[in-house]
């Protein structure tokens, strides 16, 4: 068994966010040892490191609780909590996107200031640049991508 401690530092999560998690009913099932401390099995750290990936990835907390109280209710829920990883499934997808989307306007950018610093003109203006790229730049963003 571990204490809540050792759990911070296993999974890199502060105990402040552990407790708020247990106040949220996300940590059902961790007990308590008589001094009324919180125990937690390899299992229980099994469980909260996906709730981790689920908060880290974009998933609310009153989410995860649906998902923990489904899980709690047994093996009946299984084709539920699936749906739940379905739908979180296409929600990360769609932040990928978004992220490439960024990455892209990003890595514009580096390129611009790559060239320039090769080859600095006069009277360059930053933001008349930006202004002046900016419907070339949203093209080249908004083309689907191929991966």
């Amino acid at each position: 068994m571990y204490t809540i401690n050792e759990v911070s530092k296993i999974c890199d999560i502060s105990v402040y966010t552990i407790r708020f998690y247990d106040k949220e009913g996300l940590l059902p099932f961790v007990t308590r040892n008589s001094t009324g401390n919180r125990q937690f099995s390899e299992g229980d750290l099994d469980v909260l490191k996906l709730i981790c990936c689920l908060k880290n990835t974009g998933m609310q907390v009153k989410e995860i609780k649906q998902y923990i109280d489904l899980c709690m209710q047994g093996e009946g829920t299984a084709p539920e909590r699936r749906q739940i990883m379905v739908n979180h499934r296409k929600s990360i997808l769609r932040q990928i996107d978004d992220m490439k989307k960024n990455l892209t306007i990003v890595n514009l950018k580096i390129s611009f200031y790559d060239s320039y610093i090769a080859n600095p003109q006069a009277g360059y203006d930053p933001l008349k640049y930006m202004l002046e790229n900016k419907q070339k730049d949203h093209n080249d963003i908004n083309k689907p991508s191929n991966t």
